[in-house]
């Protein structure tokens, strides 16, 4: 009896796409990603400042490439980024087959980011946006931009230039928002210029497991214990409603006449940091078409142990609304807390990708 992977059913029965939210050397080395591939259906890889300081600080694997580069440069960031390009070059390497399966190239995508130093200047984002893409010289590759307000110009520019992009750290509606019309026009842009827009492709990558971390404590004080864990679902029910009015309008048709993709929700953050929730929670409930799921190793491993396969994207919207309204109703902005979790996210970033380049520093001095 050929028993059924739970994690590859969520693609072949639901149409969502798993990426994983890691990589390392040794997972490569070892045929551990492509097993992902084949056993488990794993679609694309998404990697951020802290995955890469784990990395990097925390194994010997790279110790060679480091001091190798002290003939070219002593600055710990540019080493850095040449160990980084290096092994998304190779993932992306692993997952062509895969996004070669589709014309458009559906999937198979590997995510590199810019420096969370510059997630409030847009210059800087798009100089390195710029930079990383033609380094990496991977048509499979998507650079991640967070979607910050200063930013929201890099993205349209980068993606009216044919860079694929990945938009990171969104937490709020409104932000979703801007960041999918950001996308839109950057593909007006690429088109009124005369340039095909079929092969460029973003996700918009909406952060959940924070969310919840944040508001549970607000909802406890105000009494309101029915929401608690509600919140970050609902959100999420509610950006993936107001993705498909964004991406059924009349305006995206024009686009979508040429050629253009969607830009799909991505969920990020869907490790459970709550040990009162199901370690799948982040998973189960948001299963639904067109999407895409990151997930760290250990979640992806623990919904092949115990997983529930359901459609719990589409199902009761109108009960997340009713949440988001509640909340409200209660004093509780959503999108101020979005605005926190942003700054506190941007943070979240920088203190691992400092701490990286501490130890990149301390592996090239005599």
């Amino acid at each position: 009896m050929t028993t059924i992977n739970k994690v590859k059913q969520i693609h072949e029965d639901f149409k969502q796409s798993i990426w994983l939210d890691f990589i390392d050397r040794d997972i490569m080395r070892s045929g551990n990603l492509q097993k992902l591939i084949d056993e488990d259906g794993v679609r694309g890889v998404t990697s951020n400042p802290a995955i890469f300081e784990q990395a990097i600080s925390s194994s010997s694997d790279y110790d060679t490439d480091i001091l190798s580069n002290i003939t070219v440069t002593s600055d710990p960031e540019e080493i850095f980024y040449k160990l980084a390009v290096r092994d998304i070059q190779n993932a992306a390497d692993l997952f062509e087959p895969l996004y070669n399966e589709q014309v458009n190239g559906a999937d198979g995508y590997v995510s590199l980011e810019v420096s969370p130093l510059y997630a409030l200047d847009e210059r800087k984002t798009t100089e390195q946006a710029r930079a990383l893409w033609l380094e990496v010289d991977r048509k499979n590759v998507m650079i991640k931009i967070p979607g910050t307000r200063p930013c929201l110009k890099s993205i349209t520019t980068a993606i009216s230039e044919g860079i694929n992009i990945n938009v990171t750290l969104i937490f709020g509606l409104k932000q979703y928002e801007a960041v999918a019309f950001a996308y839109i026009e950057g593909l007006e842009q690429r088109l009124a210029a005369g340039q095909e827009i079929t092969r460029v492709a973003s996700v918009a990558s909406f952060f959940l497991s924070r969310i919840d971390l944040l508001v549970d404590p607000i909802l406890e004080e105000k009494n309101l214990p029915e929401l608690k864990g509600q919140v970050a679902i609902s959100s999420a029910k509610a950006a993936f409603a107001l993705y498909q009015r964004i991406f059924s309008s009349s305006r995206w048709q024009v686009l979508a006449d040429s050629g253009a993709k969607p830009q799909r929700l991505l969920w990020a953050s869907t490790g459970n940091k709550n040990p009162a929730y199901r370690d799948t929670r982040y998973i189960e409930e948001l299963i639904g078409p067109g999407t895409v799921n990151t997930v760290p190793l250990s979640t992806l491993e623990a919904f092949r142990d115990h997983g529930q396969l359901q459609a719990g994207l589409e199902n009761n919207p109108e009960k997340a609304i009713r949440n988001l309204e509640r909340l409200a109703q209660e004093g509780i902005e959503m999108e101020e807390i979005a605005l926190q979790l942003e700054q506190e996210g941007i943070e979240k970033f920088k203190a691992p990708y400092q701490k990286l380049l501490l130890s990149i520093t301390d592996k090239i001095m005599p």
